[in-house]
């Protein structure tokens, strides 16, 4: 079974920066390489959404208006790793991060098409 680990959250001021890491733990068949990823953001009372996905061979969309030109998703198959750089935070990208794989293999901008959760990150940002 595929586990994913989030780590990197945190408290910080608005302007700052932070960078999220997700990797994988468990039994798992395959590599994080093999994966298309996304991070996903859940803030207080609002559904989880979809913010920026990553292909195998490191492709990226943007699924989230609200973080274009400030998140960037990359990845380090030797790492095994996946990262959210996000710069200049606001208040309202205060929530719990978490990453995913989607079912089908292909990036999507679907909640229901990832079903596998990590515990996520707390990312709050505040002065």
């Amino acid at each position: 079974q595929l586990l994913f680990v989030e780590s990197g959250g945190g408290l910080v001021q608005p302007g700052g920066s932070l960078r999220l890491s997700c990797t994988t733990s468990g039994a798992s068949t395959r590599p994080l390489d093999f994966y298309a990823i996304s991070w996903f953001r859940q803030a207080p009372v609002k559904e989880r959404e979809v913010l920026l996905c990553i292909t195998y061979s490191g492709g990226s969309t943007d699924y989230a208006d609200s973080v274009k030109g400030r998140f960037t998703i990359s990845r380090d198959n030797a790492k095994n790793t996946v990262f959210l750089q996000m710069n200049s935070l606001k208040p309202e990208d205060t929530g719990i991060y978490y990453c995913a794989a989607p079912r089908s293999f292909y990036c999507s901008g679907y909640v229901d098409s990832y079903d596998t959760w990590g515990q996520g990150t707390q990312v709050t940002v505040s002065s």
